[in-house]
């Protein structure tokens, strides 16, 4: 779906306009195509004094190819910026924050990545350091509304001995793949593994993986599909009857399988953990992206659109994932992906029913992350905002454009950006990075 005022904003009549009026100025995104290096410049590496990151850094963005600096040279600019905050461990070191950043901001390039290293207040280790790393979030999510021209930052809190399990993070956060993730706080390690496996290509790290994705015939879930192939998964689509001919069109195309049916119907869940007995030995991956909307103000909503809303949402996912780990389906090293929304987090008004199942997910992603701590299942969610769909299409004009400026992009995003986001989350060097649920909405003005 196109944006008109994207497009009317950026021609010479309309930025006079925009600059005049200082209206909403959305970028344009760059996101990440075919054969495209993952990070295209350097990236500037910082740290505080004692910082524990600044090696271990440096030593997997090396691995990875990127090109890493650690001064900057006269007139050179950077495509990113990191800096290990993890030796702030008082108020008066938080000043470190903007020593390094104030000069380092103008030479940023346009698309620009920041990323902040710190290690989570509850492992801090006393009270100065603990309320100094929490500080970090409020830096961070400010910066990120400052920085403009389609750059984006993020805090990565990093729990102590997982120094060398954030390759597939950073890798995330400073390529194009995260054009519309800004603002977010990521947690790495807690319960998860320090050690990921190999991945002989990085350039189709989920070769050998089998992935199941919900409502895969449109949209979103199409989008999922599409990018876990590219990734090298074989996906196993799987949608309603009434979408039957688009999602066998579309699996078919990517080499993939498609099951048609209800995911509510109460053998659901022992029908496909057979089909994927049957096909494949299991799955590696479990996206429960299927969901619906039957938007009405709770005091004129019927019982029924209450229901079926919570029930694909929430009750189905949950019966699924249930039933997969009953039968020791989902193999090692796999990954159980929720789809939730900012919904879920800041409300809206009409969605009572549709909000409370996604907030639902950002529980059961708790809830298992927990129940899953001693395994190497990893459990996490997405949630966006504004996504340009069939959905979004049928909203009402104004409340659609309200929508797209509301955050800092200025824009909506596309379904690619929360698949890409879901492939992170897939990728087997991910394998610290649980529990999180990272909004896919540049940076939302809701629920911030």
């Amino acid at each position: 779906m196109s944006d008109r005022y994207q497009f009317l904003a950026h021609t010479p009549v309309g930025q006079f306009v925009v600059k005049s009026l200082g209206l909403p100025d959305p970028p344009t995104l760059r996101r990440h195509g075919p054969g495209e290096p993952l990070v295209d410049g350097s990236v500037l590496l910082g740290a505080t004094t004692d910082g524990r990151l600044l090696g271990p850094v440096q030593a997997q963005l090396d691995a990875a190819g990127v090109t890493v600096a650690t001064e900057t040279a006269e007139g050179e600019h950077h495509c990113g910026l990191v800096f290990d905050a993890t030796g702030i461990a008082g108020v008066a070191d938080l000043v470190a924050l903007r020593d390094f950043f104030a000069p380092r901001l103008r030479p940023l390039q346009s698309h620009g990545r920041v990323v902040v290293l710190g290690t989570p207040p509850s492992a801090a280790g006393d009270a100065s350091a603990a309320i100094a790393q929490r500080a970090l979030e409020g830096f961070t999510r400010s910066l990120a509304k400052e920085v403009g021209r389609g750059s984006t930052v993020q805090l990565v809190y990093v729990e102590p001995g997982f120094e060398d399990a954030l390759t597939s993070t950073l890798l995330f956060l400073l390529s194009a793949k995260s054009a519309y993730v800004s603002g977010q706080v990521i947690r790495v390690g807690a319960t998860g593994s320090p050690g990921a496996p190999p991945v002989v290509d990085a350039t189709t790290p989920l070769s050998g993986k089998v992935a199941l994705v919900t409502g895969a015939s449109r949209g979103i879930g199409a989008a999922i599909a599409r990018v876990l192939t590219r990734d090298g998964a074989t996906v196993v689509g799987l949608d309603v009857a009434q979408a039957a001919d688009e999602l066998l069109g579309s699996t078919r195309g990517l080499g993939g399988s498609a099951v048609v049916l209800d995911i509510t119907t109460a053998d659901a869940p022992q029908r496909i953990a057979a089909k994927l007995a049957e096909r494949h030995g299991g799955v590696d991956i479990v996206v429960h992206n299927a969901g619906i909307t039957r938007d009405k103000k709770l005091a004129n909503m019927s019982a029924n659109h209450w229901t079926s809303t919570i029930d694909v949402n929430l009750g189905a996912p949950r019966r699924i994932t249930d039933e997969l780990l009953a039968q020791d389906l989902i193999r090692p090293n796999g990954r159980i992906i929720g789809v939730a929304s900012i919904a879920g987090i800041a409300g809206n008004p009409g969605q009572t029913n549709y909000a409370t199942s996604k907030a639902g997910v950002i529980g059961m992603v708790d809830r298992l992350s927990s129940s899953l701590a001693g395994t190497d299942i990893t459990v996490n969610a997405v949630a966006p905002g504004f996504i340009e769909t069939q959905l979004t299409a049928a909203i009402p004009l104004l409340l659609r454009e309200a929508g797209r400026r509301m955050n800092s992009m200025s824009q909506g995003g596309l379904p690619v950006d929360v698949a890409e986001t879901i492939a992170w989350f897939a990728d087997p060097r991910s394998s610290a990075v649980r529990g999180n649920v990272v909004r896919v909405c540049g940076q939302s003005l809701l629920g911030a």
